[in-house]
């Protein structure tokens, strides 16, 4: 049964959730292996992978959010939850998150599903007796209920249950109050942003121009200089509209739990409250929206040289629910 959420009482500022585990936690040591696979459209994709000694144990796997990579404070401790449960533990890496550049000109956006939906295929290929289990943080929670979205029904016979924490439901309105309120993060996101679109277009020349995407000075204006010109949209409001996940929600048909707090400086409060109106009349849907947390951040511990993040065990728990008894723990 699963711990309920005791936030960190020394911790009241959302912001502080946000940034504590980035600043003070010490990633556990796994021994993963890096693992390329090749796509559709002649390029790739890397994969962090921790196996399993049970070739029907569960199949778990993790889709991390903007400018995310294995460094991120909730990668290791998330794994490590599904795999110290005997499950074999997938973090992917979006195009160019990795470390190296993909070979396309395209690269990743809060609603590309075709890369997830390619390595989702191949893990059920692999391990066909394995129950499959999702969860996805932030963009990553984005794109995962949008590929949930669009699967419908037919994702009932692929995965067991899926988890999405701190979603930016609503792209436009998230981004709009990232950059009027929270220009901290936004800043934050550009510095790695602008200088892997640069490298983007010195590659590739002529995809987008150079000029507009060193002006961008917010999300929004980046989005606008690159990612809607590159990935195809009118620009970042087509962008934004395209790819939302509120729009999806309705239609999907796995147990799918969304965790949120409502503190989380990400998005407006008035989000969750419309996430909430389409969750009830969804009966696959369950939400967890806390009062504080923060984004990504539901920091747990009594003490500041103590903490784990609530949510990074809320995505094995909630899934262990929908498996069968003999198999949430990897022993049969």
């Amino acid at each position: 049964m699963s711990r309920p959420y005791r936030p960190a009482p020394w911790l009241s500022n959302p912001h502080l959730h946000t940034v504590w585990g980035r600043l003070f936690r010490r990633p556990p040591r796994l021994p993963w292996r890096q693992e390329r696979w090749d796509t559709p459209d002649d390029d790739f994709v890397d994969l962090l992978r921790l196996d399993a000694s049970d070739p029907t144990a569960p199949t778990f796997l993790l889709l991390h959010g903007l400018e995310g990579s294995h460094r991120s404070h909730y990668i290791g401790a998330t794994l490590e939850n599904a795999w110290s449960r005997g499950w074999q533990a997938n973090l992917l890496f979006f195009r160019s998150c990795s470390g190296e550049t993909n070979r396309q000109a395209r690269s990743y956006h809060s609603g590309d599903t075709a890369d997830v939906d390619h390595v989702i295929r191949r893990l059920i290929a692999e391990r066909p007796g394995a129950s499959l289990v999702l969860a996805g943080v932030s963009l990553g929670g984005n794109v995962l209920l949008k590929w949930l979205g669009e699967q419908g029904e037919a994702a009932q016979g692929i995965v067991a249950a899926a988890t999405a924490t701190s979603v930016p439901f609503d792209l436009a309105r998230s981004c709009d109050h990232i950059d009027r309120t929270a220009t901290f993060y936004s800043r934050r996101f550009l510095r790695t942003l602008r200088r892997k679109a640069l490298d983007k277009v010195a590659r590739h020349p002529g995809i987008a121009d150079p000029g507009a995407i060193s002006r961008a000075t917010t999300l929004w204006a980046f989005d606008d200089a690159f990612t809607s010109v590159v990935h195809g949209f009118a620009d970042a409001a087509d962008y934004y509209a395209r790819s939302s996940s509120m729009a999806y929600l309705a239609s999907v048909r796995v147990p799918t739990l969304l965790l949120s707090a409502r503190d989380d400086p990400f998005h407006p409060p008035e989000v969750l409250a419309d996430v909430a109106k389409i969750a009830a009349g969804n009966p696959w849907l369950r939400t967890e929206f806390v009062p504080v947390g923060g984004h990504v951040g539901f920091v747990e511990g009594a003490v500041p040289w103590a903490t784990s993040s609530y949510s990074d065990r809320r995505a094995v728990e909630f899934a262990a629910e929908f498996l069968p008894m003999s198999r949430t723990d990897g022993r049969s």
